[in-house]
């Protein structure tokens, strides 16, 4: 541990060095983020369930956010975190590869807007927005998928055999530039979920 900090803080200096526009700011809330070598929060998807209602199959789940300490950190000082969530459809096949029949995306931007001392939810897919009080609030409302519009019937045909998957992940590619290479070698930024698996049911 004791190496790892003393080749970040080496490696922010030197960034300093070469880009002028590396403030003071940006280097403290490096050295203030410096991973530690285990970090056990992470992302769980802890239920997940399909219905079908009107010729489409409609998602419901729930998921826990739990965010590191560094995670923690970068959104008190308004850097904004992206959750990026996976959902996939596919079929069962007994002689070959499981068949890919859908995959849908949804973004997410959780801010925290100091002035107004709020917690804010963004939807990236549609630019719907929601704001909380506190930050249980939102990744309360984050982690709340309710009649999510996942798939046309039509398109998945018999439901016998098929199966969706479902998992969270924090987007680092989505942080600012100077602090990806430390989130890229700290564990605390790492967090996604397991592969959630549920089966799809015959209509009817």
């Amino acid at each position: 541990m004791v190496f790892t900090t003393l080749v970040l803080t080496k490696y922010v200096n030197f960034v300093a060095t070469l880009r002028p526009g590396f403030s003071r700011r940006w280097a403290a809330l490096f050295l203030l983020l410096l991973p530690l070598l285990v970090w056990a929060s992470n992302f769980a998807v802890l239920e997940a369930r399909t219905r079908l209602e009107n010729g489409v199959y409609l998602l419901t789940a729930k998921i826990d956010y739990d965010l590191s300490p560094a995670a923690l950190e970068a959104l008190r000082n308004g850097i904004p975190l992206t959750v990026s969530l996976e959902m996939e459809v596919w079929r069962r096949r007994e002689w070959l590869w499981d068949e890919l029949i859908a995959s849908v995306q949804q973004r997410f931007h959780l801010e925290y807007h100091a002035l107004a001392r709020q917690y804010v939810v963004i939807n990236l897919n549609n630019g719907e927005q929601k704001s909380f009080p506190t930050r249980l609030a939102a990744t309360d409302y984050l982690g709340r998928i309710d009649n999510f519009p996942l798939l046309d019937a039509s398109l998945l045909g018999p439901a016998d055999g098929c199966y969706g998957r479902l998992r969270a992940t924090l987007d680092i590619e989505a942080l600012p530039a100077p602090l990806r290479p430390l989130a890229y070698l700290s564990n605390e930024w790492h967090l996604t979920s397991e592969w959630y698996t549920w089966p799809f049911l015959p209509a009817g």
